[in-house]
């Protein structure tokens, strides 16, 4: 018959408490070492070959997903200031509609919208209008008493939506450059 240890009591007590030192059981050592085999293979799996993604990376693409429902449900009725603020959000749609800027808008508007010959594009005040539609409208008719082409029959409505787009990411960035022009718009 083999002895075998349980109940063995520490020397020590607390308060008159008394500790055993048993084994732990089977069941709980299965799981610590499942667990401890799991969250390796996890460790090179995500992150040492990156073979999936990550939960932020599940979480951005879901995100992205989201955010192309919303703009399509927004862009249903046609281009609406919250459209437009939407798409804005968006960092492939800001990318295009920057490409579009760096070619037609640089010349007048600087390379970052802060204003040559044209008015700041980043700083609250508008002269004709700060809506997200008002900017597509001027983008697409333009202001010929001060200068501004119509870009709407040069460009075709999907480039000039990405303009809007645009402007709208770079609205309040409040890069310096030319001095503030026309009305407050919060």
């Amino acid at each position: 018959m083999s002895e075998h240890k349980q109940d063995v009591v520490f020397d020590h007590d607390y308060d008159g408490i008394q500790e055993f030192d048993n084994r732990l059981p089977n069941w709980w050592l299965f799981i610590l070492y499942a667990t401890i085999i799991f969250s390796l293979g996890y460790w090179l799996f995500l992150h040492t070959y990156g073979v999936g993604d990550t939960i932020v990376e599940q979480w951005e693409d879901d995100m992205e997903v989201a955010s192309e429902r919303m703009l399509a449900n927004a862009s249903a009725g046609g281009i609406t200031d919250e459209s437009l603020r939407l798409a804005a959000g968006m960092p492939d749609k800001v990318a295009e509609g920057k490409a579009l800027f760096s070619t037609y808008c640089v010349v007048c508007h600087g390379a970052g919208g802060e204003g040559l010959v044209g008015p700041n594009l980043t700083d609250p005040y508008w002269i004709h209008g700060g809506r997200p539609t008002d900017i597509h409208r001027i983008i697409a008719d333009g202001v010929p008493a001060k200068g501004m082409a119509a870009w709407g029959s040069q460009l075709g409505p999907t480039r000039v939506e990405k303009l809007s787009i645009y402007v709208v990411s770079i609205m309040n960035t409040n890069v310096s450059g030319k001095a503030p022009e026309g009305e407050l718009v919060e």
